[in-house]
């Protein structure tokens, strides 16, 4: 039999409905992870799901499984989802288009009476972003034993507030075991972040895997002193030195190229003062690559020219590792059913690599796993102006449809 097509206004209605919850006068969304409006709208999610036939669980980090069954309940779940956890100046998309497309596979199945022969569950992960707590991709890393669940649950926001308290404020500390249980694929539809399918002009991204990340605290210590009668050849600007540092992070990412990036995002001045010679750079360091081989290169040169660059200024300096996801390569079967389905619905695509962190990076340490990328305009996300176009979350819910069926395998009627 022919696979059916997802009821693209459905989808659409669902996103603009989530959105609602958190909405912002700029047209994005502010729903932080375990705030009573994440609540809400887990509250929405579950409604929908159990409309639809669904049985619903919750494990004890708060993640949501939703189970349409299958006709054999002993075989391994094909799971998709994403989370609904917002940036504090999020957008409408990230995270949510991924459940709402699982949510849309179950509604279409049910709409045709397709029966499945693995069952079919759809996931909402637990503090994906990390903006109120640390760390990122929370739900999905104690899932698969990354973070331990007791110390997970002790981690606080800036306000004092544990995770463990807040999954009990809105209701959403479950009773069900977290992880230990096999998988028999994982799926997560997510608009791209970035500018590459739309600037090459693509429908839809077979992501075959992410870039490996490694974040850096760099610290650039000189002496802070009258910015007047103190003369250029005696000074020791930590801030000459950590400007160095800055263009150099963007030369090393520019020598590694094409999966090679590089970023200092955040930098902070003391005494930050306008006439005295800066005597303290605090500066992050975010360092990326496909080959953790390059990222280990990446490193090495960075922490050299770090050394390097403070000691010209007469200052000492340090560099903290302070996390490091290793580069992740998707399950080629998975990559190929993604990349099928692509043909199959005749849409433009491309391979590409996630250059951000999603659940399904931890999720391919346990399971086959793979992503399906859209565009989303001029690249823009984690912001309230974050878009897509209707007709490319459909495309990508289609493929997202069949690539489902395909490994949870159609019962023949």
């Amino acid at each position: 039999m022919s696979t059916p097509s997802i009821n693209s206004q459905r989808l659409w209605n669902s996103l603009m409905e989530l959105a609602k919850i958190g909405a912002t006068e700029k047209g994005g969304v502010r729903r932080l992870a375990l705030s009573p409006l994440d609540g809400q709208a887990r509250d929405l999610f579950i409604r929908w799901c159990k409309e639809a036939g669904c049985t619903v669980k919750v494990d004890g980090i708060g993640n949501i499984f939703a189970r349409r069954a299958g006709k054999n309940g002993s075989l391994s779940p094909v799971i998709t989802g994403s989370h609904i956890d917002t940036q504090p100046s999020g957008g409408k998309f990230d995270g949510n288009y991924g459940v709402m497309s699982g949510l849309e596979v179950v509604r279409t199945l049910n709409d045709n009476k397709i029966q499945t022969e693995a069952p079919i569950e759809v996931a909402v992960w637990t503090n994906e972003e990390g903006s109120r707590f640390t760390p990122v991709m929370m739900g999905s890393g104690v899932f698969i034993g990354a973070f331990p669940l007791d110390g997970t649950l002790q981690r606080a926001d800036i306000d004092g507030v544990t995770v463990g308290q807040a999954l009990k404020q809105i209701g959403y500390q479950g009773p069900e075991p977290v992880g230990g249980r096999p998988v028999g694929a994982y799926f997560e539809a997510h608009i791209e972040q970035g500018p590459i399918l739309e600037d090459e002009r693509k429908v839809l991204g077979v992501v075959v895997g992410a870039l490996g990340l490694r974040w850096y605290d760099v610290a650039i210590s000189g002496q802070d002193s009258h910015a007047g009668p103190t003369p250029m050849r005696l000074r020791k600007d930590s801030l000459i030195a950590a400007s160095s540092v800055v263009l150099e992070v963007n030369a090393i990412a520019q020598r590694y190229q094409p999966d090679g990036r590089g970023t200092v995002g955040f930098m902070q001045v003391k005494p930050n003062s306008r006439n005295v010679v800066p005597g303290e750079v605090r500066l992050s360091v975010d360092l990326r690559h496909s080959d953790d081989g390059q990222l280990e290169k990446m490193e090495q040169e960075m922490r050299a020219a770090v050394e390097r660059l403070a000691k010209a200024q007469n200052c000492s300096s340090t560099v903290e590792r302070v996390a490091n996801y290793p580069a992740c390569k998707f399950d080629a079967s998975c990559v190929s059913a993604v990349r099928s389905a692509a043909q199959k619905l005749g849409l433009s695509h491309m391979d590409i690599v996630s250059g951000a962190g999603h659940d399904a990076i931890y999720m391919a340490r346990v399971c086959p796993t793979s992503m399906i990328f859209v565009p989303c305009e001029g690249g823009i996300s984690h912001n309230e102006i974050e878009n897509a176009k209707p007709e490319d979350l459909a495309a990508g819910c289609n493929v997202l449809l069949n690539v489902m069926l395909e490994k949870a395998k159609v019962v023949a009627s």
